[in-house]
């Protein structure tokens, strides 16, 4: 806008000052070629007495010094003679014998002739004002005009980009608090400043972020009243389960409700890294620990149902820009799809591998492949809820990597890139 508006300001200028300096540049030139004939003709007006009383010498003498003093030629014609400087009667000076005095332009310049009625017939007096006396200060002037104009435009824009900075300011500030806010810093506010429209909108880009944190805050709250409510149960679960006989049924009931209350605390701990980015740690874990937990966990799954599971895991540590429980969660959505969309028996691998950027996670299957758009939120392949994709693919945006899925009737291939914090 600041670019637009200078452009604007110097092309209204600039078209102002053509539209004034053009007609008064030539107006200067006319009132100085103006000039120089009046200067002329009243040189000569001086000697009108002396031709017509003064003899033919006298006359000469008269002539000759006028023409040193203004500088031009001057020539009389009387009865026959000319006096002055030598110059043959051109039409002008014949039609001013006939009693008409003239000013008249030639190739030469600008002809004066004056006729004078004297004791021996009538005389003419003719003078010549060149084109360089005619024009004599025109340059000067018209530099003058024209650097004025220019001085005139460039002050203008000056002007205008100080207007126009006054504006667009405080436009890209809130352009800067709207990119603050959308990487999280709910506290940027945009400062009331600028025109009034640009000052409402700032109000309500404040009101804006404003009530984003209190719905953030809600949300919280509600993740953490979730998390009282599910206490209880979880309770009783691990009541039930330490009152089981069976020691072994006992103990992997009680896993189960270990790992449930912990899925719990993750996501209320998610939720306030979300709520107050600025105070909450980066996030970050060991994605080899992480994934080597996950494996050994589905892998007793996987012998009871006559899967082959092929583990390859670079050694650790590999730290990743995710936190532990986020990276879990999404690693146990893509081995929970394994199991429920493919039949018994079918092998599968997991591979965690380093790469320059970060590291790369692999999980492929010899299933029926999964068909295309089930990453999207909601989208499933199956009787589920279509989130499990979607989880695993917002860990890896959320760790600034990528998400891709390849599956064809051979089976289906799921990477997940996850840079180094």
């Amino acid at each position: 806008m600041r670019n637009q508006l200078r452009l604007l300001v110097l092309a209204t200028t600039s078209l102002m000052m053509i539209a004034f300096l053009v007609p008064l540049a030539f107006l200067v030139r006319q009132v100085a070629q103006d000039r120089a004939t009046v200067r002329a003709t009243a040189d000569i007006q001086g000697i009108v007495s002396d031709v017509g009383t003064k003899s033919p010498e006298e006359i000469r003498l008269t002539v000759e010094q006028l023409a040193v003093t203004s500088g031009r030629p001057v020539t009389v014609y009387l009865g026959g003679q000319v006096l002055g400087t030598q110059q043959a009667a051109t039409p002008a000076v014949q039609l001013a014998m006939r009693g008409r005095s003239l000013t008249v332009e030639s190739g030469g310049g600008r002809e004066i002739v004056v006729a004078v009625t004297g004791r021996d017939g009538t005389a003419v007096i003719r003078t010549v004002v060149s084109p360089a006396e005619g024009s004599a200060g025109v340059t000067r002037s018209w530099i003058v005009l024209f650097g004025l104009g220019a001085l005139l435009v460039a002050l203008g824009v000056l002007v205008a980009d100080r207007l126009a900075r006054t504006i667009t300011r405080p436009i890209t500030d809130l352009s800067d608090v709207s990119h603050r806010l959308a990487n999280a810093e709910l506290t940027a506010r945009a400062a009331p400043e600028g025109p009034a429209e640009v000052r409402e909108v700032a109000g309500a880009l404040n009101h804006l972020a404003g009530r984003i944190q209190e719905l953030l805050r809600a949300e919280r709250e509600q993740v953490a009243d979730l998390s009282h409510r599910l206490r209880t149960p979880l309770t009783a679960l691990r009541l039930e389960a330490e009152g089981l006989r069976d020691e072994e049924e006992s103990a992997r009931l009680s896993a189960a409700a270990d790992a449930l209350e912990r899925a719990v605390s993750g996501l209320i701990q998610q939720a306030r890294r979300r709520t107050d980015p600025e105070t909450a740690e980066p996030a970050r874990c060991d994605a080899a620990e992480v994934v080597a937990d996950r494996a050994a966990f589905w892998a007793v799954l996987a012998e009871d149902t006559g899967r082959e599971m092929s583990v390859d895991l670079v050694g650790g540590p590999q730290p990743a820009a995710v936190s532990a429980d986020e990276l879990a969660a999404a690693v146990d959505a893509l081995l929970g799809n394994v199991f429920a969309h493919t039949p018994d028996e079918t092998p599968f691998s997991v591979r965690l591998e380093a790469v320059p950027t970060g590291v790369l996670l692999t999980i492929a299957d010899r299933g029926p492949g999964m068909p295309a758009g089930v990453a999207r939120r909601g989208v499933s392949g199956g009787d589920s809820t279509g989130l499990g994709l979607d989880i695993a693919r917002r860990a890896a945006q959320a760790a600034g990597g990528q998400f891709e899925i390849k599956g064809d009737e051979g089976g289906s291939v799921v990477t997940m890139l996850l840079t180094r914090p």
